[in-house]
Order: C-alpha cells, then structure tokens, then sequence
C-alpha cells in the first residue's frame, strides 16, 4: 500500500469552491475523507479510507465515509470507478483521465489519453437515456503481477505482495 501525501492546497480550495457552488456544506469530517482521496492515485475503496480517515478524526464511523463518499459522487465531486463484483472504489481526479485495472491484484491507475479524448459518444449509448460522461476502463495485468511479485487474487479479497489478505 502507498502512503498517502497531503493533497495540494489548491485542490482543497478547488474543492470548497465546488461545494459552495454546488450549496453542499464542508464539513470538517467531509473535508477530511476529501483530503484522504485526493492524496492518493491509488483508487481507494471507503473502507481504506475509513481507515485512514480515522487516525486523524477517531469518533468518525464506517457509515458516515460512505455516506459522504456516495454523496461527493452524485454533486460530481469525485467518481466512483471499478463497478463491477468488486467494492466500489473513488477517484478524487475529476480532469478528463481513463483507468487501466489489473485483474490479477486489482490495483487502478490513471492514464490521459488524447486519442480517447477524442473518442464520441456511441449514439447506441445515447438510446438509453441522457449522457453525462465517457470514460475507458482498460484491463489487463499489471507489470508487477506479470514479474511475480504480487500474490493472486483469492475469493477472500486482494492479497499483498507477500501473499497475506489486505
């Protein structure tokens, strides 16, 4: 697991702006679990950042960093990624950006693409209903999966890179 960094004070200010615009209150807890997810480009899911979250603020419950995390998400402050049989997952990185997921270890990693960028809105999408983005998820195995030097997936969850359950 990567340590998280502080984000840059001027995605915190960026992100109080979004939520006074959006008339959606910045509390401290709110702020925090942001500050968490922005720190890091490794696509937590809400329990990680529960954990993280918690050493600064004790008192704050699992419940209370799903709420929020969910809530973020529908005001189009983050994104949630990886929906699949997995546990959802965040992404504090709202520029435009794809995801490349490894099926071996599940890690998730940003990627910008300007050929994808270019990519239009397939009008067999638009038949369902009113389109809000267009994003590409490409799958594959990651560098240190394909080298060994991470352990396999189990039904149990993501294993480590000593083959322990994270």
């Amino acid at each position: 697991m990567k340590k998280s960094r502080m984000p840059d004070d001027r995605v915190v200010t960026a992100f109080k702006e979004a939520c006074v615009r959006r008339n959606l209150r910045t509390t401290h807890q709110r702020l925090e679990i942001f500050r968490e997810l922005s720190a890091t480009g490794e696509h937590p899911d809400a329990i990680t950042i529960y954990r993280r979250v918690r050493k600064r603020i004790p008192t704050i419950s699992l419940d209370t960093v799903y709420r929020n995390l969910k809530l973020l998400a529908e005001y189009g402050l983050i994104s949630i990624v990886g929906m699949s049989d997995e546990r959802l997952r965040f992404d504090a990185n709202m520029t435009r950006h794809h995801h490349f997921s490894c099926v071996r270890c599940g890690m998730i990693r940003d990627f910008y693409s300007v050929r994808l960028n270019a990519l239009k809105m397939p009008e067999e999408a638009k038949a369902f209903g009113d389109t809000v983005s267009l994003h590409v998820e490409v799958k594959g195995v990651c560098d240190t999966c394909i080298a060994g030097k991470r352990g396999a997936v189990s039904r149990q969850g993501l294993r480590n890179t000593k083959g322990e359950a994270k």
